[in-house]
């Protein structure tokens, strides 16, 4: 199922992604100045538990336009981009030249990257909104972020919260499903698709996707060995009441645990 779902969303993120980057953020160059003068505001959920990112190796995982990547690397960090979509590193690339920063960019599916031990280990693993849906299991994309981190790097991760998803209707959950435990893949339109006039949304493909629950989500991380620091829920701006996205803060720490389910005797 896994490979069902890469194979339907490459193809939907390699169609018009770099066309609709340059309507919503401009030209790289236009987009270069504008990280330039913001930044900050654009790594504002991650500094706090980041600190000063100069010197620091970052690998961001589904970067996909390469902002938050860019940002980062303005800020001194070393940064390396996974991400299946031609178009997206075609993007981001442009703007990293046009910022006059380096880039490096790996077009791949994060559960198979060509060579990933040649990438070596970071001190910071960044994941950030609407990620966890693509992958149908959540054990497998963790172990390849435990793989990556040194010892004591941190696990970063921003996502929608699955509340959200079940039931609120935002800018990005414009459909609820009102079921927090569906766990069924859906069909939908690609991301960047609302940022393209109606008349050229014609060809676009649809991605697939799954929903998890914040118990999914701990449960997997914690059973990939990383070391949960905090999870910190952010509040929806169309009603603070109830949480949009969620930030989800873990280490890679080296210790021998007892099995949850230890084997009777």
């Amino acid at each position: 199922m896994q490979e069902r779902l890469v194979k339907a969303n490459k193809i939907a993120w390699e169609t018009k992604a770099y066309e609709a980057w340059v309507r919503q953020y401009g030209t790289p160059v236009e987009l270069a100045e504008t990280l330039r003068q913001t930044g900050s505001h654009n790594l504002r959920y991650w500094l706090k538990y980041i600190g000063d990112p100069a010197g620091k190796r970052v690998l961001n995982l589904l970067g996909s336009h390469g902002r938050k990547a860019i940002a980062l690397a303005m800020r001194g960090a070393e940064v390396t981009v996974v991400d299946l979509s031609a178009e997206n590193q075609r993007f981001a690339l442009d703007v990293a030249a046009a910022a006059g920063i380096k880039l490096d960019y790996v077009c791949s599916d994060a559960l198979s990257i060509p060579d990933e031990e040649e990438l070596g280990q970071f001190d910071i693993v960044l994941m950030e909104f609407g990620v966890l849906h693509y992958f149908t299991d959540l054990h497998a994309i963790f172990a390849v972020v435990r793989r990556r981190l040194r010892t004591n790097g941190r696990f970063l991760l921003t996502d929608f919260h699955p509340f959200a998803r079940a039931w609120l209707t935002t800018s990005n959950h414009a459909e609820p499903s009102g079921n927090y435990f569906d766990k069924g893949i859906k069909e939908s339109d690609v991301a960047f698709a609302k940022l393209l006039p109606e008349e050229e949304r014609e060809g676009l493909g649809k991605v697939l996707a799954c929903s998890w629950t914040i118990g999914d989500i701990l449960t997997a991380a914690g059973t990939a060995g990383l070391f949960i620091r905090t999870f910190e829920e952010i509040p929806a701006s169309s009603n603070p009441n109830v949480p949009e996205f969620y930030t989800l803060v873990a280490d890679k720490v080296d210790i021998a645990v007892e099995p949850l389910y230890p084997n009777p005797k």
